[in-house]
């Protein structure tokens, strides 16, 4: 497995598609480094991950501040020695109609959704550039390839998400330094995600739906697994996660 020994940053790391990947990746012999801004649900995650024989460390960070995710990775480089992959996992879905003007709502996902994958790919870009490898992962979304009502700003910021993903790795191939990138496009995921949503009506919606057709992050995990795992020269860089029911 190429998952092994691997050095892996990963934030949105305290619950969810972050923290189910960490344990994932941690159980093939990678080297986790956790991020997020709860320091008591990543120090359990940390723990599990250590129980089970694994290798993991965390840092309280919040990804909209660029120093705080640049000394995530400093962390990775200072624990294991290194830098593999960086996994942009964090991010919030307070979903609602352009109509209602939840316009905090809107900035808050500009800063997290797209400027903290932004701040993840700069605090790695040096390292990667000069080692010429490393693998970028970003968890977009089903709403970041289609258009749907009640996600306008949600979706412009994984539709723009997308766009970086494979600009870099366009980039990447013209300038010869072996970037890979792997776009994510989760649909129905059980997550916390669905507990950033305040607009009550929403809310209800969604809440209904994904307990009709939600599937567990571990279905996330595994893609993620694989992706890294692939060989150096290989970059499998799209993947449409849908539960089986959802239409």
């Amino acid at each position: 497995m190429t998952v092994k020994d691997k050095v892996i940053v990963i934030t949105g790391a305290s619950s969810g598609i972050g923290e189910t990947t960490a344990k994932l990746l941690a159980k093939h012999g990678a080297k986790v480094v956790l991020g997020a801004r709860r320091a008591t649900r990543l120090q359990a995650v940390v723990d599990d991950i250590q129980a089970d024989g694994g290798q993991a460390v965390y840092q309280v960070t919040d990804v909209t501040k660029p120093a705080e995710v640049q000394q995530l990775v400093q962390l990775a480089q200072d624990k294991f020695g290194g830098l593999d992959v960086i996994f942009n996992n964090a991010g919030i879905m307070p979903t609602s109609p352009i109509s209602a003007l939840h316009t905090d709502e809107w900035n808050q996902m500009i800063d997290i959704n797209l400027k903290g994958v932004l701040n993840g790919v700069a605090a790695v870009m040096p390292i990667f550039t000069a080692q010429k490898h490393g693998q970028i992962i970003t968890t977009s979304s089903v709403a970041g390839i289609k258009s749907f009502a009640g996600a306008g700003v949600y979706g412009a910021t994984k539709f723009a998400v997308r766009n970086l993903m494979e600009v870099i790795r366009m980039e990447s191939a013209q300038e010869g330094t072996n970037i890979r990138t792997v776009s994510l496009y989760p649909a129905a995921i059980n997550t916390e995600l669905l507990h950033t949503i305040t607009d009550k009506t929403a809310k209800r919606d969604m809440d209904a739906f994904y307990q009709q057709v939600g599937i567990e992050p571990s279905a996330v995990a595994n893609v993620v697994n694989f992706a890294i795992d692939q060989p150096e020269d290989v970059n499998v860089n799209e993947f449409t996660i849908y539960p089986t029911k959802q239409a």
